[in-house]
């Protein structure tokens, strides 16, 4: 009962999720004809600065097939339209609850305030899972409809990375509603955090190499071939530490 109750607080986020990522996965895919067609009329770029230095790579990523895909879904419409969903269903939980006088009503089930927080977390971390796999698996099925091929393995490893890496943003957002008792003030703090950490990925020279972003579109593996563990190992710690934060949290409140 404790499972499909915690699936139908969160389903409709998730599948609204979904159904946006399917839809933007499928566009991204089906405009490369038309991207190859002007890139190849485009003349020889001579931009300076860091913008036009970004635009020259994007453009020579986008000569291939996956350099394409990489630059287009995993480093800007994936991530973007993902973190979102991990902050949307990151928020609510029993504070959110009270005023509703749903939370009496959950915490009268049989279960502790740590296992209704587990319970929370699980189902939520396992609709993102979806939500980061699913639709990149997307385009080794779609891509022979243009003449090309993507491969599942490249496709399960970003998704996974994008899974790890961005949990950062569900947890917090989890963590900020056993700490306000609405569900706006949480998820318009964390898309804050995360457009800050947007700037500081896309401006910030040198440290750039450390940003969250560059762990969640793989960006080592795409290049070399490695998988960035240093970076999953230190988001997933400050995941596991946020929520473990946020079950302490609800175990000392007086509802």
């Amino acid at each position: 009962m404790l499972w499909y109750k915690s699936w139908l607080e969160t389903r409709w986020r998730f599948v609204i999720g979904l159904v946006v990522l399917m839809m933007s996965v499928t566009g991204t895919v089906l405009a490369y004809p038309e991207m190859a067609r002007l890139l190849s009329q485009m003349p020889d770029l001579d931009l300076r600065g860091e913008i036009g230095r970004r635009v020259t790579e994007v453009v020579a990523l986008s000569g291939q097939y996956r350099g394409y895909v990489w630059s287009q879904w995993f480093v800007q419409n994936m991530p973007q339209m993902w973190a979102v969903f991990a902050v949307v269903l990151g928020t609510g939980g029993l504070l959110s609850q009270v005023s509703s006088g749903g939370a009496l009503f959950t915490l009268s089930l049989p279960a502790t305030r740590s296992g209704l927080v587990g319970i929370r977390v699980v189902t939520g971390l396992a609709e993102l899972l979806v939500l980061a796999v699913l639709p990149s698996l997307m385009l080794p099925l779609l891509s022979p409809m243009i003449g090309q091929s993507y491969s599942v393995t490249d496709a399960l490893v970003h998704s996974l990375c994008m899974f790890v890496g961005g949990t950062v943003f569900f947890s917090l957002a989890f963590f900020l509603s056993t700490v306000f008792a609405d569900v706006w003030r949480p998820a318009l703090i964390v898309l804050c955090v995360a457009f800050l950490l947007s700037l500081v990925h896309q401006f910030a020279g040198d440290l750039t190499r450390f940003s969250i972003f560059r762990v969640m579109n793989a960006e080592v593996y795409f290049r070399n071939g490695e998988l960035p563990w240093v970076g999953l190992l230190t988001t997933a710690a400050m995941s596991g530490a946020l929520l473990y934060v946020a079950s302490r949290n609800t175990a000392r409140q007086d509802f």
